[in-house]
């Protein structure tokens, strides 16, 4: 996969957030199928699913079509995707999708302090899935003080976004049969530009993610089976 199109799936902080894809490709189911992604407004995860071969739905609680649609036709892929207005807690379908996929959407849905939406929204997941269906989701984790304190000071949304605790998403699974993740990036999400998130990426790679544990990288990449 060339990097203009890993670009143009992942959008930001890209270097970081963009080891998810070879990981999930591990556990896509390689025949193809139904597959949505929630808050998708830009259609980043969409193109990635057309591009192997899935009929996708692009929703988010918007339509996507205006904000997604010409980065699908940039890549020729516009007719394997539709575009719908879906609420991530109201998802209306049973035993439908082979493949769900979000990025980074629990800590809007959680705003405020509210676990309950975010575990609702994995309960709605599981019910559109059909059995043995796939979520493939990357989420911002709670991650360090530092970075709890830098979003606090520096991100709009620092003080009202409801980071999510890797114990969290493990309880919030717990109904799926398998739930596996991997976790990445501390330095990277103190960039405040792609070039020094992208340069800050490589003192993670070399050193940080294989001396940290786990509970203080900022990115986690999951897979769930239904």
């Amino acid at each position: 996969m060339n990097s203009t199109i890993i670009k143009d799936i992942i959008q930001w902080d890209v270097r970081t957030w963009s080891k998810a894809l070879p990981w999930w490709e591990r556990h896509l189911p390689k025949t193809g199928g139904q597959a949505l992604e929630l808050g998708g407004r830009e259609g980043g995860l969409s193109l990635w699913l057309a591009s192997k071969g899935y009929n996708v739905i692009c929703s988010d609680l918007e339509n996507t079509e205006s904000t997604a649609k010409p980065l699908h036709i940039k890549h020729g892929l516009e007719s394997k995707v539709q575009y719908k207005d879906i609420d991530a807690m109201n998802i209306p379908y049973e035993n439908h999708f082979d493949v769900i996929v979000f990025k980074s959407i629990l800590g809007g849905i959680g705003r405020d302090d509210h676990p309950e939406a975010q575990q609702k929204t994995f309960d709605e997941i599981r019910k559109a899935l059909k059995p043995g269906g796939v979520l493939l989701f990357a989420e911002n984790l709670s991650a360090s003080g530092m970075h709890r304190y830098m979003r606090k000071k520096f991100v709009r949304w620092g003080n009202s976004w409801r980071y999510v605790r890797i114990e969290e998403l493990k309880s919030f699974t717990s109904a799926y049969r398998t739930f596996e993740y991997h976790t990445t990036g501390f330095l990277a999400a103190f960039g405040r530009s792609e070039f020094q998130r992208n340069t800050l990426a490589l003192g993670d790679e070399l050193l940080f993610n294989h001396i940290l544990p786990s509970d203080l990288n900022y990115v986690l990449f999951g897979i769930a089976v239904k």
